[in-house]
């Protein structure tokens, strides 16, 4: 019979050997994401993916924004999984939902696939080059870099109704904002950072007309606009306009600078969610903070925020796939 003391020595051991085993073999802990997940199995592959994306940039630096904001729509809805990316014979995919029919860019998403294939095949997660490609594009138009963690895998679900209520759309308040960022994982801070993501790239008019002409229902203005440049909008958008684009950062939307910030402090904030950040006191205090100063603390905080969201449940180890096409399961 088993003294007291051997039976509790016993109990300590099989403890410890099923922590360990729990650890080891706990998938959550297999991998986790790091800068250089490939550099001994594809060394190559930022610099092919870099490669292809100045080529794009040198002719096409328009695309600059819908690139970026693509790996927005990618980790906000499923996780960074490149889901965004795939398609649908049926058309119910997340590319098909509504909130996601103006984004551009999937053939240049494509192209660096078959690049980074053709130097190593089958090892880059198309997750991964959506992240790498938003911070090349940034690069491109003038912003800092930062260090990319990879080892993402690729999701084998797409489905266009999870888009709602992820995806926070350009009119909502400060508090949907701060609420939406939250349930990813992200500060508040996070949240006016990332919005700095506005200092490139187009809008079509049908997603702020209703602050130029009927903001309540009842064929009013947003009074948060700053008047003159509401004239100025109105001259490009008129009421119903669904296809005219507009720059959502005058003057300077193919360079990524501190200018977004500016706009907003003066309340020439594009969207009512520009608008919602001055509603805020961190966020408000932010904006003040960037707007008008050279070099701004906003290019290094904008690389440390897209590393926080490109963490957002995120698929590593053995779950997943490494898809062959983008736009495809294996």
């Amino acid at each position: 019979m088993m003294t007291k003391m051997s039976t509790s020595k016993l109990f300590l051991c099989l403890f410890f050997q099923f922590t360990f085993l729990v650890f080891v073999f706990n998938p959550a802990n297999a991998q986790e994401l790091k800068v250089g997940f490939y550099a001994k199995t594809c060394p190559e592959a930022e610099a092919v993916v870099k490669d292809v994306i100045h080529q794009v940039m040198s002719v096409a630096p328009s695309l600059g924004g819908p690139l970026l904001r693509m790996h927005f729509h990618d980790c906000f809805v499923r996780g960074c999984d490149g889901s965004v990316l795939l398609d649908s014979p049926t058309k119910q995919a997340e590319k098909d939902a509504i909130p996601n029919l103006t984004l551009r860019g999937y053939q240049i998403i494509d192209r660096v696939k078959t690049a980074v294939e053709k130097a190593c095949p089958g090892v880059v997660s198309c997750a991964d080059i959506v992240a790498i490609v938003a911070r090349d594009v940034v690069v491109e138009l003038r912003g800092l870099s930062w260090d990319v963690e990879t080892g993402r895998r690729d999701g084998r679900i797409s489905n266009g109704t999870e888009t709602f209520g992820n995806l926070l759309p350009p009119t909502v308040n400060i508090s949907t904002l701060v609420n939406g960022f939250a349930r990813k994982g992200l500060s508040v801070k996070d949240l006016v950072v990332l919005s700095g993501g506005h200092t490139i790239g187009t809008s079509h008019c049908s997603s702020f007309n209703e602050r130029l002409y009927n903001f309540t229902g009842k064929g009013d203005a947003d009074p948060r606009l700053d008047s003159e440049y509401m004239e100025k909008l109105k001259l490009k958008c008129k009421p119903g306009d669904q296809k005219t684009l507009v720059e959502m950062d005058p003057g300077s939307f193919k360079t990524v600078d501190e200018s977004y910030f500016i706009l907003v402090s003066k309340r020439r904030g594009l969207f009512q969610s520009d608008a919602a950040l001055l509603e805020n006191k961190e966020t408000r205090d932010y904006i003040l903070s960037q707007a008008g100063k050279s070099f701004g603390s906003f290019f290094k905080d904008f690389g440390v925020s897209m590393v926080n969201m490109g963490r957002i449940d995120v698929l590593t180890g053995k779950s997943g796939e490494i898809r062959k096409v983008c736009s495809r399961v294996n």
